[in-house]
């Protein structure tokens, strides 16, 4: 992929003298801000490329050039392949890779919600016992309310099986968030919250 200015757009095409096509940043998979970005970046580096061509010396060039080269490394990962980026200031072209992903340092999409396993990270036992006891509070009154407002209108055993049913439709989702920074604690409290809430239910249906 090879990455340029034409007038003040940034474009985009395969590299190589076999492609010819330039494309719009904004109609790949970029996201809007590069995209912005490298049109902004295209039309600075547009201003100072005639300035140069009007014999007048420009202290932005090198900035321009240092940038362009920053947004063609964001390109190159964010596409996960090279860029060769062609310099508006000195018409260098410079082979540009993609950054290697950091496994050291996952997302934080990924800690919440999966992608990374416990490690030897510290257990924060305070703040994840609370956050397990006001999750265990909500669904047994959520589990007592249900059973409660059902016992009124049907019979005990219709009261026992929506029970089951909302244990046996979380059950699946606790398993698997065992495992997980944060949202284990998460899991602790609903489970939690399930088995005891079967005293208040069994109670009502009973």
């Amino acid at each position: 992929m090879e990455l340029r200015i034409r007038g003040e757009r940034a474009v985009l095409k395969g590299h190589g003298e076999a492609y010819t096509r330039e494309v719009d940043p904004h109609s790949l998979a970029l996201g809007a801000e590069l995209a912005d970005a490298l049109h902004e970046w295209a039309r600075v580096a547009a201003a100072v490329r005639r300035a140069q061509d009007a014999g007048e010396p420009s202290e932005a060039a090198p900035v321009v050039s240092h940038r362009g080269r920053q947004l063609a490394a964001r390109v190159a990962t964010v596409m996960g392949t090279t860029v060769h980026y062609v310099d508006p200031v000195t018409d260098e072209e410079v082979a540009v890779p993609p950054s290697p992903a950091d496994p050291a340092r996952p997302s934080l999409g990924q800690r919440l919600f999966g992608g990374v396993e416990i490690g030897n990270e510290p257990t924060p036992w305070g703040t994840g016992l609370v956050v397990a006891g006001f999750v265990a509070a909500v669904v047994i009154t959520a589990m007592v309310a249900l059973a409660s407002a059902l016992a009124e209108e049907t019979a005990g055993w219709v009261v026992v099986l929506a029970a089951v049913i909302v244990t046996a439709g979380l059950a699946p989702s606790l398993w698997l968030a065992r495992r997980l920074p944060i949202v284990r604690w998460l899991a602790l409290g609903a489970a939690a919250g399930c088995v005891l809430a079967w005293f208040g239910v069994l109670t009502v249906a009973l």
